[in-house]
């Protein structure tokens, strides 16, 4: 491992339950349904995975999960208990104060949510008071402008985003940047405008967080792409180059929604590729 970057870890703030039929897009459901099963109301369970990167003296969160703001409703329709992403990063032996660094991917609920939290009285804080929030500037300027298709995709207000903007922790991104030396945040758009996705170079081992250009590992197939893509040609193209990439080079890579399954490697056996799983 290089020296700048010494750990990289999956955190999960739980799991959250989504319609199937969106979240595989134009595949059929007697197709989907065998890579999972869904409840009577159709909808899957997924992971809510971030990733801690400790580079340095440097703690790095690559999204912040649902987070423990949301109401009722959507505690039902999402299945969403409550959030764990505190707790299991303090398991990982990091606590909140000590993130210097928030990376998301892009604005929806399911991955920016946790930026924010309410304190005792109920006043609206950053979750992570020391922290640089990063996000590239296209994905802020659509979540801030979003259309009527837009609003279930984002499943909340980012309003509450303003709470960071306002207390200047948040540092806008224009394209791909090295944020660390060997970390990269690299612009995909495709799923929504400035969606990114981070890659980390540490010495033999090459990780990639996919963010919502492969979800999760059910994604793998080249049509299986959501119908919550703005850009699913895009999407699809930058998918054949990530799997081309990962498969010849090696990379393991994270699934921000896988459930059962979050990380491994391509393999192939019998000229059919493969996920082989692994825990980090």
């Amino acid at each position: 491992m290089m020296q700048n970057v010494h750990s990289v870890k999956v955190v999960s703030d739980g799991s959250y339950l989504l319609d199937g039929g969106p979240f595989f897009g134009p595949v059929p459901k007697v197709l989907w349904e065998k890579q999972a099963k869904p409840d009577r109301k159709n909808r899957v369970r997924l992971g809510l995975n971030s990733l801690l990167i400790r580079s340095g003296d440097s703690n790095i969160l690559v999204n912040t999960g649902i987070g423990s703001k949301e109401p009722e409703i959507n505690r039902d329709i999402y299945g969403h208990a409550s959030s764990r992403l505190i707790r299991n990063l303090k398991l990982s032996g990091v606590s909140a104060k000590e993130i210097d660094t928030v990376v998301l991917t892009q604005l929806h609920f399911d991955h920016s949510g946790g930026s924010t939290s309410f304190d005792r009285e109920g006043k609206l804080i950053p979750t992570f008071p020391k922290a640089k929030y990063l996000i590239q500037q296209s994905a802020w300027d659509e979540a801030f402008n979003q259309d009527e298709r837009l609003l279930p995709a984002y499943g909340h207000p980012v309003e509450h985003l303003n709470v960071l903007k306002d207390r200047e922790m948040i540092e806008f991104l224009h394209g791909n940047t090295e944020i660390r030396p060997g970390i990269h945040c690299e612009v995909i758009d495709g799923y929504s405008k400035g969606h990114q996705i981070v890659k980390v170079n540490a010495g033999s081992e090459k990780i990639v967080y996919l963010s919502e250009l492969i979800p999760a590992p059910s994604h793998l197939p080249l049509a299986y792409i959501t119908a919550y893509d703005r850009y699913p040609d895009q999407t699809l193209e930058n998918k054949r180059r990530m799997i081309a990439q990962c498969e010849k080079e090696g990379w393991l890579m994270v699934f921000a929604h896988g459930y059962k399954e979050y990380a491994g490697y391509l393999k192939r056996n019998n000229h059919q590729m493969i996920l082989e799983p692994i825990e980090i």
